[in-house]
């Protein structure tokens, strides 16, 4: 369950640009997280249009937490947002999280004319300065970003890559495509694609190819559910609630 929202926004992938948007301000999606049988909590991403410091930016806040006997034993809440522009780079990230003791508050700001990002730390009281390359993005607005793809380029065993910034670094996240299937949901069955993301071993994960990941295989790119073996137990992230999808008629369900 720890870091929950970081597997809920690795999730997507890069390939060709999509004709048109996946999302649009409006959109929401709710997600139940079982930690093995049980139920630990919920997540939630929203997506809205904001004028920021003088421009229309899209402003999108994610949220995590545990119920129940889950927060016995590691209470979680987690808040996250991301103010990017619509051309998908990002302007300022947001990330506060308490998970079960561990705290941190940090606020960065890209700058991508000089290819710099200021991270604020608030809760050390420090302000550091990182050089980036010059496509980069935060935890939340890559979410966005990699779901403008047209999927039908993918093939089985196809892996791409992408840059984004985490706790300091950046950090390069790559991502196999596993295949095509229908996936049984609570709204029917939807065609998705099956994906593999390469993450790092040891910190969360028992190794780099513990998670798996369906999408739905249309033009909204929507996440359905992920799997994860976590260094201790197993994790499962359902969709149980989406509305405002930018496409809500290529959504094949059967």
């Amino acid at each position: 369950m720890k870091k929950i929202f970081t597997i809920l926004v690795l999730i997507t992938f890069l390939s060709l640009r999509a004709q048109s948007p996946a999302y649009q301000p409006g959109e929401h999606f709710k997600f139940k997280i079982h930690y093995g049988f049980f139920k630990a909590g919920y997540a939630t991403l929203d997506l809205k249009e904001e004028t920021f410091q003088g421009k229309k930016l899209l402003h999108a806040i994610g949220k995590g937490w545990t119920v129940g006997m889950s927060r016995w034993f590691m209470k979680i809440n987690d808040h996250y947002e991301s103010y990017f522009d619509y051309q998908n780079k990002p302007i300022r990230f947001i990330r506060n999280i308490y998970e079960g003791g561990y705290t941190k508050n940090v606020e960065l700001w890209f700058d991508h004319n000089k290819k710099n990002v200021q991270v604020i730390d608030k809760k050390n009281k420090k302000v550091e300065n990182f050089s980036i390359p010059e496509r980069i993005h935060d935890m939340v607005s890559v979410f966005y970003y990699l779901r403008n793809i047209d999927t039908s380029k993918l093939t089985t065993g196809d892996e791409i890559q992408v840059d984004m910034f985490f706790d300091n670094e950046v950090y390069p996240f790559k991502l196999k495509i596993l295949g095509r299937e229908y996936l049984k949901t609570k709204f029917g069955k939807i065609k998705a694609l099956k994906l593999r993301p390469i993450v790092m071993s040891g910190r969360v994960f028992k190794e780099e190819e513990s998670l798996t990941v369906w999408i739905s295989d249309d033009a909204n790119k929507i996440p359905l559910l992920i799997k994860a073996d976590l260094l201790v137990g197993s994790l499962k992230a359902s969709l149980i609630e989406y509305k405002g999808l930018a496409h809500p008629d290529a959504l094949a369900v059967k």
